[in-house]
């Protein structure tokens, strides 16, 4: 990994209970998908044919993608194409400032908090309030979103409950789940009612119809795009399906994969504007042309962001959402990050993994996550990202059999001293959160000789 990732992992990690209870967590819902999967007789049939649905639609996208722009704008919305981050910021803007918006409730988007929008709306003078009870929780602490899904979990109910008390006015000391989500509610109840405009994201965009599709489990969306006479959806180009009956196989998917729910509390399809209001689609493309032209990453365009990928992952259970620098963490994340993260130290996410293949093993879609991170680890534009320190030396050591066996000689002498007293300088990072296994005894090479 690269220096900056080496630091914020250091400073960003889990410690001590916190860990524990993240872990927990967070391999919860995996075991709640394994089950939900399990329940659903043709699951392992719905990830053939949602793997098949996307190879299709990343094929012929530019078709579909003029099929939603017609198909939209025929229902009454108008739809607008950023190339990049910078593009859509000024959009948005455009579009408020139209309208004269200073106060915006927004729901959950990846692809906003990937080109940072509320930084930038912030900046202009622009009141932005997350709906979701994740978001506005890390909003309140500014914070970025840990979790795809969850954007809080690493958050405790002791902290929760002593950040409303300190911005919401909750009682002190109350830690109950009820109470403090019913003062969020009173909170964002009043924000609702008071809203110039609504910003959401898009779980998909049907190219039959120009619908789009908003999944959620607290209904803040729906009542985001009911009240505002103005409502703009933000969403990357890849969001698109053919029509409606492939929507249904990705919505039999994404809350078992995700929550291990058969389906969502509330799946809403919004196909064009209500009466006396305003609907504009934003289609971003941000780098993703880029992966589309790359046959060996093409496929991640693929991912329907429902999270199974990191609560399964080994290390963002340990090391936490934070630690990736950017929007989104976790085996997709990282696969991501070489092209649409903004932060160059995030270059380096393909190397910050332990290549189980875990990931690649819960994808409701299937993309061979774990075979794009060693792609992108032979990619000549990483070329050198992952390097660590002892690097040659251990090719050096790999490269000489004589070498080699001088090394192992001289770790199994030195092993009870290696971790607990000496700590060299190249393992003090990883043996901080870690412990050395059991001493391994002779070599391979001393008990193949002793059976001779």
């Amino acid at each position: 990994m690269t220096p900056e990732l080496d630091q914020r992992a250091e400073t960003s990690l889990p410690r001590g209970p916190r860990l524990t209870a993240h872990d927990a967590a967070v391999h919860a819902l995996r075991e709640k998908r394994d089950a939900a999967g399990r329940a659903e007789p043709d699951f392992e049939r719905l990830r053939d044919q949602a793997q098949a649905v996307k190879a299709h639609t990343l094929d012929q996208l530019d078709v579909y993608l003029e099929r939603f722009e017609a198909s939209a704008q025929a229902a009454g919305a108008r739809v607008h194409f950023a190339a990049d981050a910078a593009e859509l910021r000024q959009i948005v803007s455009g579009l408020l400032a139209a309208k004269g918006a200073r106060r915006v409730v927004k729901s959950k988007s990846m692809l906003t908090e990937e080109c940072g929008l509320n930084e930038a709306l912030e900046r202009a003078g622009i009141d932005v309030v997350d709906t979701d009870l994740g978001e506005r929780i890390v909003q309140l602490a500014h914070e970025p979103p840990s979790h795809i899904i969850m954007p809080a979990i690493h958050q405790t109910r002791a902290d929760i409950a002593a950040l409303f008390e300190r911005e919401l006015g909750s009682a002190p000391g109350d830690t109950d789940p009820g109470r403090l989500t019913a003062a969020a509610r009173r909170d964002l109840r009043a924000r609702f009612l008071a809203a110039d405009a609504a910003i959401t994201g898009a779980n998909f965009a049907v190219a039959e119809t120009g619908s789009l599709v908003i999944v959620t489990n607290e209904g803040n969306a729906d009542l985001g795009t009911s009240l505002p006479a103005l409502h703009i959806a933000c969403l990357g180009i890849e969001k698109l399906v053919p029509g409606l009956a492939e929507l249904a196989v990705f919505l039999r998917l994404l809350a078992r994969s995700a929550t291990g729910q058969r389906i969502s509390a509330y799946t809403s399809l919004v196909t064009g504007p209500r009466r006396g209001a305003e609907l504009h689609v934003v289609l971003v493309d941000n780098g993703r042309t880029r992966l589309l032209a790359d046959p060996r990453h093409r496929s991640a365009l693929a991912c329907i962001r429902c999270g199974a990928c990191l609560n399964t992952c080994p290390v963002y259970r340990r090391a936490g959402g934070h630690a990736y620098g950017w929007a989104l963490p976790g085996p997709i994340g990282s696969v991501l990050a070489p092209v649409l993260a903004r932060s160059a130290a995030a270059q380096g996410l393909p190397f910050a993994s332990t290549l189980c293949g875990s990931c690649s093993a819960v994808c409701p879609v299937r993309i061979n996550l774990h075979e794009q991170l060693v792609q992108w680890r032979s990619s000549d534009s990483l070329r050198g990202q992952g390097r660590l320190p002892g690097t040659r030396l251990g090719a050096a050591l790999l490269a000489s059999p004589a070498l080699y066996r001088a090394a192992g000689l001289a770790a199994r002498i030195g092993w009870p001293l290696l971790g607990r007293v000496l700590r060299p300088r190249l393992l003090r990072g990883w043996l901080s959160a870690r412990e050395l296994p059991e001493h391994p005894g002779p070599s391979f090479r001393a008990r193949f000789g002793a059976r001779r």
